[in-house]
This record gives C-alpha cells, sequence and structure tokens, in this order.
C-alpha cells in the first residue's frame, strides 16, 4: 500500500483551505481563486473525505476515493458537500460555524483486497461495490467502534445497501486504502 506523501506545512494549508471553504460556503460569499503553489496539494494521487463535527456529532462527512482533481481541490468540493450535500444532515448554518471543527482524510489509492480478512481494523479503510451499490467506510470508524475486520467488512456491506455477508460474495469487490489524518485543533 502506498504511503501518503504529505509534509505538515501542506497539511497545515489543507486545513486552512477547508476552513476558508467552509466559512464563505456557508454565508454564501464568493469564493476567491486560491493560487494553489505547493506539488503536495497539486498531486491527483489521492481522494480525501472532509468530515464536519460540532459539539462531539457529526455534521457531514462525505468523500472521494477516486478522484480526478488535484487534491486541493477535491477538498473544496468535499468540504462545500459534507457541509450541503450529507442526507443524513441539515446544511450547516452560519450561526455553526464557530463550533464546527474540520477533519481531512487524505486516502491513498485504492487497491484491490484479494483476502480482506489479511487487512488490519483501524488502519485500512474499506471500499465495497457490488450490483451498482458501493459504501466506504474510514479507517478511524473501525478504531472508534473497536470493530475487528469481519466486522468492519460486515458494516461496511450494510453501509452499501447489500447483505452484511456480501464480502464473501465473488461479485463483490473490496478494495483499501490508508488515511492519513487531517485533524483541526478547536
Amino acid at each position: 500500500m502506498s504511503e501518503i506523501n504529505l509534509p505538515p506545512e501542506s497539511q497545515r494549508r489543507l486545513l486552512d483551505l477547508s476552513r476558508r471553504t467552509l466559512e464563505e460556503f456557508v454565508r454564501g460569499a464568493s469564493r476567491c481563486a486560491d493560487l494553489i503553489d505547493d506539488t503536495h496539494l497539486r498531486a491527483t494521487l489521492y481522494g480525501a473525505f472532509v468530515s464536519l463535527h460540532a459539539n462531539g456529532e457529526l455534521r457531514g462527512c462525505i468523500g472521494c476515493c477516486t478522484p480526478d482533481s488535484p487534491l486541493f481541490a477535491t477538498v473544496i468540493e468535499m468540504t462545500e458537500a459534507a457541509a450541503s450535500r450529507d442526507y443524513r444532515m441539515e446544511r450547516v448554518r452560519a450561526a455553526e460555524l464557530d463550533a464546527i471543527r474540520i477533519d481531512i482524510s487524505v486516502l491513498s489509492p485504492l487497491e484491490r483486497a484479494e483476502n480482506p480478512l489479511a487487512l488490519e481494523a483501524g488502519k485500512h479503510g474499506l471500499y465495497v461495490s457490488c450490483g451498482g451499490r458501493r459504501g466506504v467506510l474510514l479507517p478511524q470508524v473501525a478504531m472508534a467502534h473497536g470493530w475487528n475486520m469481519q466486522t468492519f467488512l460486515e458494516q461496511t456491506c450494510r453501509k452499501a445497501g447489500l447483505k452484511k455477508n456480501a464480502w464473501k460474495d465473488p461479485e463483490t469487490l473490496i478494495s483499501s486504502f490508508t488515511a492519513l489524518v487531517i485533524e483541526e485543533e478547536r
């Protein structure tokens, strides 16, 4: 599995970009075009999930595992989506902005998992797809719930709208990834 090479300064820039995007988007301000000259943020290798939290509760989480844009553009798009298009949540309101904490999970490229039980829950995230359905769970989800690998596979299948044991079906594609989690201090 490939390593995610993102120096601390680039991580800080990415978090700052996400924060600015969130505030401008929620307030309806026109977004200033950013000149991103950081080669790490211009890389197209990595997917990204943006998670928004307020008062210990999830307020939105959306991501992309198969990017076709530079990392910075993916994070901008996912920040806006997490604030407005997570079907489980209402849109983030301007009054909430001070309470919102941002986490960005930068994802390594997907790799097909031939033996999914050999993966490590908490280290690897999962992407499961079958028959047009798909589900993704980040590595930190398994850690937060104390799941072993089999439970993590079952829960990812359920998220995809599949039967919990669909991961055993040869028609089900299971891919894994690692994530570098960048957490905002608030």
